[in-house]
């Protein structure tokens, strides 16, 4: 198990029970994704926590798979999900590329706050690329934090994650976020920003 495993599954039970910070935004982003669902999809949430966004997009679609490398955060998504009624998430623990979909099977990939949280994100972006059909969607939402202060985290990264208190966290700003989309094969189709600094950067992109 690495460090950013162990971290958040220390963090799985206060994550579920703290409320949404930005409720206003939060749903703006649920209806954008929602009008870009259709029944019949097969969807893929990575980096899906606890469940509570899956859950919300359920009844929208045919299907979700949701993964996360916590297998605490995976626990308690099914458990809301049973509790919700909710019977087409598949749960499971993992990366993206340990999960390893087929070639052009799914209609739709998210991957919410997660981006800025993994080391080799090119290589994810081109994985979801790879698992898209074309003409599929991908929705993210990504902490863009190299244009403001907050930037200066990187600093204290090291130290974070040797005493337990911080995952990995990267450093980029929105433009650089917005050009690795594009070169891994997509058209953006809205992008939009909001939060402190307006550093979360809300991107829906359709596989070229």
């Amino acid at each position: 198990m690495s460090t950013s495993d162990k971290f958040w599954d220390s963090k799985a039970e206060g994550y579920a029970k703290s409320p949404i910070s930005d409720e206003e935004n939060y749903q703006k982003k649920l209806n954008e994704t929602q009008a870009a669902f259709s029944p019949g999809m097969r969807v893929l949430e990575f980096g899906c926590g606890t469940g509570t966004t899956a859950i919300y997009h359920a009844p929208h679609v045919l299907h979700i798979d949701a993964i996360d490398i916590s297998q605490n955060m995976i626990e308690i998504g099914r458990k809301k999900a049973r509790e919700s009624n909710i019977d087409n998430i598949a749960f499971s623990r993992g990366t993206l590329t340990e999960f390893n979909a087929d070639t052009a099977s799914l209609d739709a990939v998210l991957g919410l706050n997660v981006i800025h949280l993994i080391p080799n994100r090119q290589s994810v972006l081109t994985e979801v690329a790879r698992i898209l059909k074309p003409g599929g969607v991908f929705i993210s939402s990504t902490g863009c934090l190299g244009s403001s202060y907050f930037r200066f985290i990187k600093l204290f990264v090291p130290l974070g994650k040797l005493l337990g208190l911080m995952p990995d966290v990267f450093v980029l700003t929105e433009s650089e976020l917005a050009n690795e989309i594009t070169n891994a094969g997509f058209e953006i189709e809205s992008q939009w920003h909001h939060g402190m600094k307006d550093i979360s950067v809300f991107i829906i992109a359709r596989k070229i």
